[in-house]
C-alpha cells in the first residue's frame, strides 16, 4: 500500500473509534494447536461494503459480515454478554464466529449456498473434536430454506431468519 505498519495501525483504529470497523478476537484456549491469534477485521456497515465492492446480494465474507453484524447486536442486549471470536488452525481449517458464554460455545459457520453437504461442517466437527467438553453442537447457516440435522452434531438453518 505504500505506508508504514504503524500508519495502517492509526488507521484501523481510527475506523474503529468511528464505528466503521470491527476487529474480532480469536477464541483460544491453551491446547497444544497451533492456532491463529491475529483479530480478523469487518466492516460496522455491511451495505457499505457490499457498494465498495460492487456487490448487491451478500454473499462469502458479506454474508459472514450481516450475520456478525446481526450477532453483535444480539450480544450486546443480553445480560450476561457473551464474546463473539473466530477460529483458525495454522493449517487453514477455520469456524467463522463462536458464540462462548461463561460454561458454553457455539461454533458458527455461514455458507451462502442453498445447499449444503457434511463436507461443508469440515471445520466445525474439527473444533467439535478439539473442545468436546465446551460444546453440545454446532450450527451451520445458509442461503437455502430448510433447517435439518447436517451431521450428527451439526445443524444447518437458515440464514435469513436468523438475521
Amino acid at each position: 500500500m505504500g505506508i508504514v505498519q504503524p500508519q495502517v495501525h492509526r488507521f484501523l483504529n481510527l475506523m474503529e473509534a468511528s464505528y466503521q470497523a470491527i476487529r474480532l478476537a480469536a477464541f483460544a484456549v491453551n491446547r497444544t494447536r497451533r492456532l491463529i491469534k491475529a483479530p480478523q477485521l469487518y466492516w460496522s456497515d455491511t451495505a457499505l461494503a457490499l457498494f465498495l465492492a460492487g456487490e448487491t446480494e451478500p454473499r462469502g465474507p458479506h454474508l459472514e459480515n450481516l450475520v456478525l453484524m446481526d450477532l453483535l447486536a444480539w450480544r450486546d442486549v443480553q445480560v450476561r454478554r457473551p464474546e463473539v471470536l473466530y477460529w483458525r488452525t495454522a493449517t487453514g481449517l477455520e469456524v467463522d464466529l463462536v458464540v462462548e458464554t461463561p460454561t458454553r460455545v457455539l461454533p458458527i459457520e455461514v455458507k451462502a449456498a442453498a445447499r449444503v453437504a457434511p463436507a461443508d461442517a469440515k471445520g466445525l466437527e474439527v473444533f467439535l473434536n478439539e473442545y468436546p467438553d465446551l460444546t453440545d453442537g454446532a450450527l451451520l447457516l445458509h442461503g437455502g430454506a430448510e433447517t435439518f440435522p447436517l451431521t450428527r452434531r451439526v445443524l444447518a438453518a437458515p440464514w435469513w431468519p436468523v438475521c
